[in-house]
C-alpha cells in the first residue's frame, strides 16, 4: 500500500442525482470532498465554521452548511449543489431582483432559499427572514435577496 493512501477510504455518494465515488479520509468534509474530488467548486469556502453559509448545500431535503458535515455523514443521503440546480425558479428571481454582486454568497443563498421554497412554499416574511439569517452577504443588503425569494414562493 502506498503510505498516501494509509486510512483511505472508498466512499460513495449521490451527488445531483449521480452516483459518484471517491477515495478519501475519514475527515474530510463535504466541502473538500465536493470541489476538490468532484470538481463541483459552486459550493465556497468562506469562513470554514458555519457562520456565513457560502458553502451551503442540500442533503435530503434540508440545507446544510458542507464545511461543518464530514462526508461520510452524507453516504446515505442524496447531495444536491448549486450545479445540480439546473434552471431552478430561484436562479432567474436573484438575476432578474439583481439579488446579488460579487457572487461569491449567491450559490449558498440559492441552495438555502430553494430549499426554504421547496418545504415552505407559503412562506410569511418572517419564515423568509428567518431562513435567510443563516447567510451572509458582506456586499449588497437583504432586500433584493427577499424579493427574489418573495417572487417564487406561492401566493
Amino acid at each position: 500500500m502506498h503510505p498516501s493512501s494509509y486510512g483511505k477510504i472508498g466512499l460513495h455518494l449521490n451527488i445531483n442525482g449521480e452516483e459518484r465515488t471517491v477515495t478519501i479520509r475519514p475527515a474530510d468534509t463535504l466541502l473538500d470532498v465536493l470541489r476538490e474530488h468532484l470538481g463541483l467548486t459552486g459550493s465556497k469556502p468562506g469562513c470554514l465554521n458555519g457562520d456565513c453559509g457560502a458553502c451551503t448545500v442540500i442533503v435530503g431535503d434540508l440545507p446544510m452548511k458542507s464545511c461543518l458535515m464530514l462526508a461520510v455523514e452524507a453516504a446515505d443521503h442524496q447531495v444536491i449543489t448549486i450545479e445540480g440546480l439546473n434552471h431552478a425558479p430561484i436562479q432567474q428571481a436573484f438575476i432578474e431582483k439583481f439579488a446579488f454582486q460579487c457572487g461569491y454568497c449567491t450559490p449558498g443563498f440559492i441552495m438555502n432559499v430553494h430549499a426554504l421554497i421547496n418545504r415552505h412554499p407559503q412562506a410569511d416574511c418572517e419564515t423568509v427572514k428567518e431562513w435567510l439569517k443563516s447567510n451572509i452577504c458582506r456586499c449588497t443588503g437583504y432586500t433584493e435577496i427577499e424579493e427574489a425569494v418573495r417572487s417564487c414562493l406561492l401566493p
